[in-house]
């Protein structure tokens, strides 16, 4: 027994790679130790911190503590893979391949915390107007991008990987990526360009007339969604969008609406003047209705149709959603009606009369053939 204690002993202190396996233990139980400290500190430490950051005015500690809570957590791992590095007997490339990857978790740590702040720096910027919405979303995702290629060059850079050659091989890659993927870089230039020149953005309703009309969703490096009024989304690209005529109707100052309602023939002059007066007194007056200081409201008799007087109603109302606006519109039409009836005048529709006249037995009509004389009118509603 004494031959196999001692084999034992030998197993036990050779361990792996001239380890023991003592050390092995301890080294796995610093690194336990180290998940079970970072699980404490991301829910426990950081929950108390950020309770007294919501305490004060300024958004900035916000923005630190959200930034270092994910970052925060790799500081115990990294520190428990420096105390085994220095704890463990290592020599060599094993050594130096350890010490390495403490550099490189340090780096990823640091770099972490870099891209962890853009999301919530951005969002502080994109309250102001020095950024629109799709513009802080782009430049979001690029410095995050330049961030992480940043950090992991220093990554290889530790391990003793050459940087030049692999820029280099990207440079040739890239001319052959450009020459088979023209669509790709166009729809991504042509979304750099919408966000430059603010044509639309996130939340506008936009119309290409006879082809499209929704409420922007979001504008991608490739495409543009855009949720029909269905809901359904209709993804297109962004070169299809920069070369057409686009109506941003997320941009409009007012509403318009623009009618005209059709009176008969029989209205008089002072029923014509009473009705327009009192749908502009109306107008003045209703509440959701707002002054346009480039075109004042109206109610004007502007033309003699076919079979009617034509009176033209223009007003205007603050932008807003459909229900609201058809809200508007639904008052408006009940207070016209109400008012043209009142006045003792009717609505027009269009009319067309049509005279058959049959002579006498000579051909020449005279007084006897008065009676023979019929007139026949057709009528039909307007649609």
């Amino acid at each position: 027994m004494e031959g196999f204690f001692k084999l034992l002993a030998e197993v036990w202190e050779e361990g792996l790679l001239g380890i023991g396996l003592t050390e092995i233990l301890i080294s796995i139980s610093i690194v336990a130790v180290a998940f079970i400290l970072r699980a404490f500190v991301v829910s426990r430490v950081f929950q108390w911190v950020e309770s007294l950051a919501d305490k004060t005015e300024t958004e900035v500690d916000d923005v630190v503590f959200e930034s270092l809570r994910k970052p925060v957590g790799f500081i115990p791992i990294t520190l428990a893979l420096y105390l085994v590095s220095i704890y463990l007997p290592l020599a060599g490339s094993l050594g130096t391949f350890i010490e390495n990857l403490v550099k490189a978790s340090l780096a990823f740590t640091i770099f972490s915390v870099f891209s962890n702040a853009v999301s919530p720096l951005f969002s502080i910027l994109s309250k102001s107007t020095i950024l629109t919405a799709a513009m802080t979303m782009w430049l979001e995702r690029a410095i995050r991008v330049l961030v992480w290629v940043i950090g992991f060059a220093i990554i290889l850079d530790i391990f003793g990987i050459q940087i030049g050659p692999i820029v280099a091989g990207l440079g040739l890659f890239s001319v052959a990526v450009a020459l088979g993927a023209q669509d790709l870089f166009k729809n991504l230039i042509s979304g750099i360009l919408i966000i430059a020149e603010n044509r639309f953005q996130p939340g506008d309703r936009i119309e290409v007339e006879g082809h499209l009309h929704g409420m922007v969703d979001k504008i991608g490096f490739r495409s543009t969604v855009i949720r029909l009024f269905n809901t359904s989304p209709m993804i297109i690209p962004n070169k299809d969008l920069s070369d057409v005529k686009v109506i941003n109707h997320g941009e409009m100052y007012h509403r318009r609406i623009d009618w005209k309602i059709n009176l008969v023939y029989s209205t008089t002059l002072d029923q014509l003047k009473e009705i327009c007066t009192k749908i502009e007194t109306f107008l003045s007056d209703y509440k959701d209705l707002v002054v346009n200081e480039k075109q004042e409201s109206f109610a004007k008799t502007v033309a003699f149709n076919s079979s009617s007087i034509d009176v033209q109603i223009l007003c205007f109302t603050n932008p807003c959603n459909f229900t609201e606006f058809s809200t508007i519109k639904e008052d408006l039409v009940y207070e016209i009606m109400n008012i043209v009836r009142s006045s003792g005048s009717e609505f027009a529709f269009p009319s067309r009369s049509i005279y058959v006249e049959s002579g006498g037995s000579d051909g020449i009509m005279d007084e006897n053939d008065l009676p023979a004389t019929a007139i026949i009118k057709e009528e039909s509603k307007e649609k």
